[in-house]
């Protein structure tokens, strides 16, 4: 199959696949020029052209099956880009000199221009190629090659005739012309080169971003509308953590435990960039989750409420399908806190990343632990529901005083949901938990 532009799947080829489309191209496109070059040469003024430069349509003929059969094989050195580019060259530039340096009446100046077609359609294949220094090397050695070669016959012969200096006149202001044309394909292609580095970087950045924050947030920082660096303020954390995953994970075959882990990290991240909320970091089959980082905004904690208790019962219906499936499943637990955090850009070295830090995520990570003892889907201190108090009642919550948090001063008031049954099914709209979900 010929394929003569970029394909939709451009985006998913490696860099050798895009490479050996592009040569394949380039090589029909070759072809395409070697047919213009013969029909050229057969309408020129004089009927034996062809014959006259048989040596250059055989050799660039070569040349052209040689560049289709490394395309076809996909095979070939990185330097076959560059080799081409001067079969091109000095093909244009032998067309020139044939014809300066033929002998008696067979010197036209006619032929000149009728072989110049030949030198700007393989200006436009090589700036097809869109890189510049391709259209330095082609331009450069066709205008050097052709003007020496056109001085060097006035030197040799001596031109002194009105007409002789009237062909050295044209000839030079069509190579000035051609170098005009060459320059500016040089300039387009530059600007190609300029704009694609650029679309690549921003792509690049767009995708790491999109590691951590949901697509909203990324246009806001695409925008420079959010900045990145380091910061302490307040924000809701929470940790979502699978039970019995070390066990599993011991067990497991490789391909079991990436199918589940890819699977899991998927729903969790939707549900949280659903809710607004942003991916600080995976670690194993925890995920840590931030709500007001790197924007705080004024529904921080009740979207992460809404967004722990969605997420518990989307885990849970997840367990269960996975079980009617015979497929490995695990239960989730949630750990909900809010406090201040230190948010931002951590660089260290080559590595920059992205992370939250402070007393709030260590309280959110031992209430996530916390939930396997009270036997919960999701626990939640009390100074988070504080900051939503029509949430305290809207939910079916349990209470707990008291709690003392390892490696923390201070006792806790904290809520939470147990552990939904096997029977349980989601048909609530998001965020919404009816009290007979609920054991």
């Amino acid at each position: 199959m010929i394929h003569l532009g970029i394909g939709r799947d451009e985006p998913a080829l490696t860099v050798d696949e895009r490479r050996w489309r592009r040569e394949t191209r380039s090589a029909w496109l070759r072809l395409g020029v070697f047919g213009i070059l013969v029909i050229n040469l057969l309408m020129g003024e004089y009927g034996g052209n062809l014959l006259l430069h048989a040596n250059v349509v055989i050799g660039y003929g070569l040349a052209t099956a040689l560049a289709l059969t490394f395309a076809l094989v996909r095979r070939g050195p990185s330097w076959l880009l560059g080799a081409f580019t001067v079969v091109d060259a000095l093909a244009v530039v032998a067309l020139f000199y044939e014809h300066l340096f033929a002998a008696g009446d067979m010197f036209s100046h006619a032929l000149t221009t009728t072989n110049l077609a030949v030198a700007f359609v393989l200006l436009g294949h090589v700036a097809l190629r869109l890189r510049p220094l391709l259209v330095l090397l082609y331009a450069g050695l066709v205008v050097v090659g052709w003007l020496s070669l056109l001085f060097g016959k006035n030197a040799l012969t001596n031109w002194q005739d009105a007409e002789s200096l009237a062909v050295l006149e044209a000839d030079t202001a069509l190579a000035v012309a051609f170098a005009f044309a060459s320059f500016v394909a040089f300039l387009l292609t530059q600007d190609h080169d300029s704009l694609l580095r650029s679309a690549l970087r921003t792509e690049r950045r767009r995708l790491g971003l999109s590691r951590f924050f949901s697509p909203d947030v990324v246009t806001e920082l695409e925008r420079g509308g959010v900045a990145l660096h380091l910061e302490r303020r307040e924000a809701v954390v929470m940790f979502v953590d699978l039970r019995s995953f070390t066990g599993f994970a011991e067990a497991a075959s490789a391909q079991d435990l990436a199918e589940l882990l890819v699977n899991y990290r998927t729903q969790v991240m939707q549900a949280v960039f659903d809710w607004g909320g942003t991916v600080d970091k995976f670690i194993g089959d925890g995920v840590m989750a931030v709500f007001g980082q790197p924007q705080p905004k004024p529904d921080d904690a009740e979207r992460a409420i809404r967004c722990a208790v969605h997420l518990s019962g989307l885990l849970a219906e997840w367990r269960l399908k996975r079980l009617r499936e015979g497929r490995p499943a695990l239960e989730a637990r949630i750990g909900l806190h809010v406090g201040q955090v230190i948010g931002g850009v951590l660089e260290s070295g080559n590595h920059h990343e992205f992370t939250v830090l402070g007393d709030a995520v260590n309280v959110s990570e031992r209430l996530e632990r916390m939930a396997k003892t009270l036997e919960a889907a999701l626990v939640i201190s009390a100074a988070t529901l504080d900051r939503v108090p029509a949430m305290a009642t809207e939910f079916p919550w349990m209470w707990k005083d008291g709690v003392e948090l390892e490696g923390r001063t201070g006792l806790l008031k904290v809520a939470y949901l147990p552990r939904w049954t096997d029977q349980t099914t989601m048909s609530q709209p998001r965020g919404k938990v009816s009290t007979d979900s609920v054991r």
